[in-house]
């Protein structure tokens, strides 16, 4: 199965200057808990709604600057005609619940998530187990006091 047959579309991005506060408006507005962040139609961050939780506003951040002083910079993506099999590897490997997704150019084109995948029904067992692995903790939480 094909990554273009699980991936949800189309994507909203943002752009890395704008706002923080613009991006979690957006979010809100969308009920959109992820963004990619596209320069000249290329995806160059990602920000989530934990992103804005805790690299700004718990920071103490002003929610007047840019998406880039909070993204996560090193994104990981994959193409529409990749095989679901690999990219659940990959995420499996990365621990990461949601990939953008990019044409053959490099520009996205959707995103795919845990949850995408979840409702898969394909091959259920490698689902389930890729998933448990995406999901397993990787750090411990700290407690802010």
């Amino acid at each position: 199965m094909k990554i273009r047959e699980v991936m949800s579309s189309p994507v909203h991005s943002m752009r890395p200057d704008d706002s923080i506060f613009e991006a979690a408006r957006f979010m809100a507005a969308g009920d959109i808990g992820v963004l990619p962040i596209v320069d000249d139609d290329e995806v160059v961050g990602m920000l989530t709604d934990r992103d804005i939780v805790v690299r700004a506003v718990a920071s103490g951040r002003d929610l007047d600057d840019e998406i880039a002083t909070v993204m996560s910079h090193e994104v990981v993506t994959c193409r529409v005609d990749e095989e679901l099999d690999d990219v659940l590897q990959r995420m499996a490997d990365l621990q990461v619940r949601r990939l953008p997704v990019c044409d053959e150019a490099g520009a996205p084109v959707g995103i795919v998530t845990v949850g995408d995948i979840a409702r898969m029904d394909q091959d259920g067992d490698e689902v389930a187990e890729a998933l448990s692995e995406i999901c397993e903790p990787s750090v411990q939480h700290v407690r802010i006091s």
